[in-house]
């Protein structure tokens, strides 16, 4: 239920905050400048239809950089006893993730952060609970659900009762995409092949549905491998094999700016809110789970 609406909810973004004038903008502060850090100051800077309700007032990094195209450095002290700041967009490396949330929340200030925003379930569990004391928003960016792959899939998938599947990812994946395609997922088991000398790993993962469907998850990763996805579902009514080529994945950082802007503007519901929060912690409890099989 929570992937029809998304992919409904990702369509309808741009025509709903275009008809929308800002009464105000959100004073915005980017924490790590690397590759998501400087995407996201892009689109914090350019014209578009969600960066109109943002001001993009600075930036924090361990570097001793003082200006990025005219946008003032700031120390993290200042970030979070500034008035001007409002929001947080956390792009730091992911083991920095839970403290950056934890000193922005408790300042109180909205927090977008890339994925993923902690390594624990119960940590993340931990920040939503202070997240809802300080009635703040807190948002983990999930630009896999934005892809044309993606959505894609979710409608070749809707409504069809899969007797059996297997998803192979070359370079990195996220569980996200099972999940959202056919919901709650157990795991069976979880092994993984790894040669450090050849820099080459692989993960298999084998789940079931809650209709006790097998699926299998398999990651795959070393020098010469190209990023790839090869996928095999079976279908009471016929399979699906691969994904053809849908298109190019334009502006997904921007895309899941819109959705954090139309939470900032209270636009999402108390029910769409919880099935997105639910997610997110099933998906890192079978993170977890995972973890413990193969270590």
């Amino acid at each position: 239920m929570e992937a029809m609406l998304l992919v409904y909810v990702y369509s309808k973004l741009d025509d709903f905050l275009l008809g929308k004038k800002p009464k105000r903008k959100f004073g915005v502060v980017v924490v790590g400048v690397g590759r998501a850090g400087s995407v996201r100051m892009r689109d914090l800077r350019n014209p578009h239809a969600s960066s109109a309700f943002l001001n993009l007032t600075g930036f924090v990094s361990r570097r001793e950089l003082k200006y990025i195209d005219e946008v003032q450095q700031i120390s993290l002290e200042d970030a979070l006893s500034s008035q001007e700041v409002e929001v947080a967009y956390i792009c730091s490396e992911s083991t920095s993730h839970e403290d950056y949330i934890r000193q922005f929340l408790n300042a109180g200030k909205h927090v977008l952060v890339e994925y993923p925003m902690t390594l624990s379930r119960a940590a993340a569990q931990d920040l939503w609970e202070l997240a809802e004391q300080k009635g703040k928003v807190l948002h983990e960016e999930h630009v896999e659900l934005l892809m044309e792959e993606f959505t894609f899939l979710k409608k070749e998938v809707m409504g069809k009762d899969l007797l059996k599947g297997s998803l192979l990812f070359t370079v990195s994946s996220r569980l996200t995409w099972l999940v959202s395609l056919f919901g709650e997922l157990s795991l069976v088991s979880a092994t993984l092949e790894e040669r450090k000398e050849d820099q080459y790993m692989k993960m298999t993962v084998c789940l079931e549905t809650e209709n006790k469907r097998p699926l299998t998850w398999i990651e795959e990763k070393g020098p010469g491998l190209k990023r790839n996805r090869y996928l095999s579902f079976h279908f009471k009514s016929g399979s699906l094999e691969n994904i053809p080529n849908v298109g190019i994945n334009k502006n997904i950082f921007l895309k899941d700016q819109n959705i954090f802007v139309q939470k900032l503007l209270g636009q999402f519901s108390e029910k769409e809110l919880a099935a997105e929060k639910k997610r997110i912690l099933h998906c890192l409890w079978l993170a977890e789970e995972i973890q413990k099989c193969c270590r």
